[in-house]
């Protein structure tokens, strides 16, 4: 039997096999190089932004714009303040004090600790002073003191700030305080050198231009 041979027309590009394709080594490899380099900006953007916003709030707010914050330790307000939020509380004249406040005060009784709850009951002497009975919300009983508020300032609860509390304690830990002081630096840092020393993808195409030399 005689063979038959395929017929080459002159000019015609003959078939080449794909090209192997010798990226793809060079992009496994620069994967989690790439990757980091993409997240390294939002996760030093978010220290930083969190780190901003609570000295903000602790520190810049209460000497510009005159309010105060605790931490509630206890579930006595519960569920209006629930153990590690951070309440903001506001001077007033103490004769504004009314029933329903929550107000922040000390405690006439034992070491004086600062308590947070509701003004269930108001009294104003002849002589200007006023005194209250409070109540946690969380608490069957009214508190068993009557409490004089001195000076001439009383501080409301203004606005609760939910589980900041917390985050201020883990702050405060020796481990969180030494990966603050040497993380986020070192993070800034390797953000840095990924952005300068980025790798690049190759862009040589052998096939095409293969192709373009038999056309």
């Amino acid at each position: 039997m005689t063979a038959v041979l395929p017929v080459r027309r002159p000019g015609a590009a003959q078939t080449l096999p794909p090209a192997e394709d010798n990226r793809s080594a060079h992009d496994r490899s620069a994967g989690p190089a790439r990757t980091l380099g993409l997240l390294a900006p939002w996760l030093v953007r978010a220290v930083v932004g969190l780190a901003v916003a609570v000295f903000a709030l602790l520190a810049v707010g209460p000497h510009v714009l005159g309010y105060r914050t605790m931490t509630m330790l206890t579930g006595s307000m519960a569920p209006m303040i629930e153990p590690g939020d951070v309440t903001v509380v506001t001077p007033i004249a103490v004769e504004d004090v009314t029933e329903g406040m929550v107000i922040t005060y000390h405690q006439p009784i034992g070491d004086r600790s600062i308590v947070t709850h509701r003004v269930v009951e108001v009294d104003r002497s002849a002589d200007g002073r006023v005194s209250v009975r409070t109540k946690g919300d969380a608490n069957e009983a009214i508190d068993p003191w009557t409490a004089t508020l001195e000076g001439d300032t009383a501080y409301e609860v203004r606005a609760v700030v939910p589980e900041l509390g917390h985050l201020i304690q883990a702050l405060r830990t020796p481990v969180i305080t030494q990966v603050l002081l040497y993380g986020a630096p070192a993070l800034l840092a390797g953000w840095l050198l990924l952005s300068i020393w980025r790798p690049t993808s190759e862009t040589t195409d052998d096939t095409e231009t293969r192709e373009e030399d038999l056309s």
